[in-house]
């Protein structure tokens, strides 16, 4: 190894550079570390789109879920089409291993008043199971996958 090429693995070797979870540059590893000052809901709040499907029936579901959880505990979202009364809001649950979700209805119309949606995780990834209305969870046959 050249002289120079010792220096250059030196000098790379003892420059530390610290970034916060933000990814700013920060001086310290005592910066990059330590506890965010200005944190938003966004930190701990994610999205993701699904669609259920039982035969004809297609729903569009916004789910939004904390990632620093697991399972991940459902914060929020929509069921935004394909089902009576339209918009649903969705009120709490988890995913994981195993889905659930709880909704309620937010829209107009003649019909239930609370959705549950509960499933297991099968690949390619999407959640087999059952939904029902009212209280019930196994009134109709669902397959729920992952929208891109």
């Amino acid at each position: 190894m050249t002289t120079q090429a010792k220096r250059q693995k030196s000098q790379a070797g003892s420059e530390h550079r610290f970034h916060n979870p933000q990814g700013a540059e920060v001086k310290t590893r005592d910066e990059a570390f330590a506890a965010p000052q200005d944190v938003s809901a966004e930190a701990v709040s994610t999205s993701a789109k699904l669609e259920l499907h039982n035969g004809a029936v297609t729903f569009g579901i916004e789910v939004k879920y904390n990632p620093n959880t697991y399972p991940h505990v459902v914060t929020g979202g929509k069921i935004t089409s394909g089902i009576c009364g339209a918009p649903w809001d969705i009120t709490g649950g988890f995913v994981g291993e195993t889905i659930r979700l709880d909704a309620k209805r937010t829209g107009q119309g003649s019909c239930a008043n609370t959705m549950t949606l509960v499933g297991e995780f099968q690949n390619p990834p999407a959640y087999r199971g059952t939904y029902g209305f009212n209280g019930a969870t196994s009134s109709f046959k669902h397959t729920t996958r992952y929208h891109c």
